[in-house]
């Protein structure tokens, strides 16, 4: 049985936001929505500072509560572990977004374009794969992964198989794949960079482990 997660490497990550800008083009989101998110704290006493990044976006929980308080079923996790939002069923509740204890959930309230003029065509054609007054979220880039695996291409190592903001981190600081698979870079992480997952008293069993810097 297949299971994604990814790895998401702190001590590789440098704050740039290239993750956040690949998830908005990729996923044609509109200008309030942020599926990918790079928090920035500062650390330390001057002149001795740095800053701290934590990456962060659907945890793609094995114990999802979106799903387990969805009344109609629009969130729903998949085999393979990917958590998706049905726009078409769902009506705006906002229950996944309260029950979320990473709160990484939006909603989609309102169509507005990035720029004064109006709509341009990436917009447009983008923006038919969202439907205002719905939950939106980071979906792992299921449609690309769906895609590569149907052409016979693996995730987290062929680039159309793999998530956007994989391809696009500067300094290799995330890393995408089936945690299931033996001896896999992904384990080995895990395993000798003491991966942890974020609120583990939730008990929601996340697909992302950080790997401390």
């Amino acid at each position: 049985m297949v299971r994604y997660v990814m790895v998401i490497d702190l001590k590789r990550c440098i704050g740039c936001q290239a993750c956040m800008v690949a998830c908005k083009v990729e996923n044609s989101l509109p200008p309030e929505i942020k599926w990918s998110k790079v928090s920035d704290s500062p650390n330390g006493k001057y002149p001795d500072t740095n800053r701290d990044f934590l990456p962060m976006l659907c945890m793609h929980c094995d114990s999802p509560p979106c799903v387990d308080t969805c009344p109609t079923g629009a969130s729903r996790k998949r085999a393979d572990g990917i958590v998706l939002v049905d726009y078409n069923k769902c009506i705006g509740c906002r229950s996944c977004i309260l029950a979320c204890p990473y709160e990484i959930n939006c909603f989609y309230d309102n169509k507005v374009s990035y720029f004064p003029a109006g709509f341009i065509p990436p917009e447009k054609s983008g923006y038919i794969r969202h439907r205002v007054g719905t939950a939106q979220k980071c979906t792992f880039c299921a449609h690309r992964v769906d895609k590569g695996v149907k052409n016979g291409q693996k995730p987290g190592v062929d680039w159309d198989a793999s998530p956007a903001c994989v391809n696009a981190c500067p300094t290799g600081a995330r890393i995408f794949g089936d945690l299931n698979v033996a001896n896999s870079e992904l384990r080995r992480l895990i395993r000798s960079r003491q991966g942890y997952q974020l609120q583990p008293e939730a008990e929601t069993r996340p697909s992302v482990y950080y790997l401390g810097a």
